[in-house]
């Protein structure tokens, strides 16, 4: 958080964008960071005992658990420094968007942003173009695409067989400030950030 403000002083960041709650297996978490969040009334849950789910699936299910009866489709979840370190943790990070289809949650990372688009939504994607864009991309997810339609990308796709091993929609570019998709399986949007 500190690299985002970086005329103010580090410690009155971390004060005011404290944590309410650090959960996961605690494996990657350094003593000293944990000792200040604590410090600082943060609450820990320690559930190293858990190997069969990320940090990532632990937190989001931790928000659904601390809030019942809220209309899930409405949220955004977003997840920053989500991409760019282990190709197994990006992995498992998009496993969670597949698990937890119900919910919008937006992996960020200094130079992308991925999100799934479930297959039951025509889906409206409004373009920041000040910050978002030029080059996007549609990837298949979970099973091929047998019909993929989409408007406003430079190579739109209408009614387009997509899956790994054949055609999948990367090195696209927005040509538009509303893109649109269909598709009768889920798909990843990705798009680049700009710097």
């Amino acid at each position: 958080m500190p690299d985002l403000f970086p005329n103010e002083d580090p410690l009155d960041v971390r004060n005011r964008y404290r944590p309410d709650v650090i959960k996961g297996d605690m494996d990657s978490i350094r003593t000293e960071v944990l000792a200040f969040y604590k410090d600082l009334g943060t609450k820990t849950v320690d559930e190293s005992l858990d190997q069969d789910t990320t940090d990532l699936h632990k937190c989001i299910a931790h928000i659904q658990e601390i809030t019942p009866g809220v209309e899930k489709p409405n949220w955004c979840i977003l997840v920053a420094g989500a991409l760019g370190g282990r190709f197994d943790h990006e992995i498992g990070n998009i496993n969670v968007l597949c698990r937890f289809s119900n919910i919008r949650i937006v992996l960020l990372s200094e130079d992308s942003l991925i999100q799934l688009l479930p297959k039951s939504h025509h889906h409206e994607i409004h373009i920041l173009s000040s910050v978002e864009g030029p080059h996007c991309g549609l990837i298949p997810i979970g099973m091929p695409s047998a019909n993929t339609t989409t408007t406003g990308l430079q190579w739109d796709l209408n009614n387009t067989e997509m899956r790994f091993g054949g055609l999948v929609s990367t090195s696209n570019i927005v040509r538009e400030g509303k893109i649109t998709v269909q598709s009768d399986s889920d798909l990843l949007w990705t798009i680049s950030i700009k710097n």
